[in-house]
């Protein structure tokens, strides 16, 4: 098995990025989604509810972030001295507030009043203790660093469906070829490259994957959705693929080999 492609979104729920390796830090993917929307009281917004936040691109250049709204021009992400509380799922809290500029721009393309705020190295949001006993960190992902995915469940899942999606439906962070489909279901500890990786909780799927990331637009079936419903429906939701926490620090890269430590019978 090896690393077939690597994914990082810097901003929460807007278009990501596809690289050909990712350096890991304390937060996860380093850069990965410590930028994040929130509405005028503080709560996180996602193409959940507005799924037209596809449209906006994302550019990770050496660290600094950049995003393009269209009809509004491209803007330079940079946190300011402003200090709030915000609230991603039940967690709260302090993020650095956007600048005017930029959150002037993303309310005009919603129509809603929306602002940007960051993730300072200073707040610490810790990752689910019913799930990972050990202390550790994670930016604004829903709930854990890593989203491991196998390319070839999306290619048992489109062999249902009328119309094949993307991988990018599934906004992971490490896509895995050369295993069986739905082999990721019983994986437990796994190694790329130099870095180990526990599997902690499958993933959930919800109405975000019906979004076509190309128009920002949700599928009047609710695809693939639906379909998965019907057959991977368990006591943890509707899933596909596996989150994952890693063991320390290092880098990744496209190509790199996979190798399953610990896997349930």
């Amino acid at each position: 098995m090896n690393v077939q492609s690597l994914n990082i979104y810097p901003v929460k729920s807007l278009a990501g990025i596809s690289v050909s390796s990712v350096e890991l830090d304390d937060f996860g993917p380093s850069g990965d989604r410590r930028w994040m929307i929130v509405d005028e009281l503080g709560k996180f917004v996602t193409q959940r509810r507005m799924p037209r936040l596809a449209l906006i691109k994302t550019v990770l250049d050496e660290g600094v972030v950049s995003i393009r709204i269209p009809e509004q021009g491209d803007f330079t992400l940079e946190p300011t001295s402003e200090q709030m509380d915000v609230t991603v799922w039940r967690d709260q809290v302090i993020a650095s507030g956007g600048q005017d500029a930029v959150n002037e721009a993303l309310s005009r393309f919603t129509g809603e009043r929306l602002r940007l705020v960051y993730m300072p190295d200073s707040t610490f949001r810790r990752v689910d203790p019913e799930r990972v006993r050990d202390v550790r960190r994670v930016g604004f992902a829903d709930g854990f660093p890593f989203l491991v995915v196998n390319s070839a469940s999306l290619d048992e899942l489109n062999s249902r469906l009328t119309g094949a999606v993307d991988i990018r439906r599934f906004r992971p962070n490490i896509v895995i070829s050369g295993a069986k489909a739905w082999d990721e279901d019983r994986w437990r500890s796994l190694a790329i490259g130099s870095v180990s990786f526990n599997v902690v909780k499958p993933c959930s799927r919800c109405v975000l994957t019906t979004v076509d990331p190309d128009t920002g637009v949700k599928d009047p079936n609710t695809e693939p959705l639906k379909t998965l419903s019907g057959y991977r429906k368990t006591g943890d939701g509707v899933i596909f693929g596996q989150n994952a926490v890693h063991e320390s620090r290092g880098r990744i890269v496209v190509g790199d080999s996979v190798s399953i430590f610990e896997q349930e019978c």
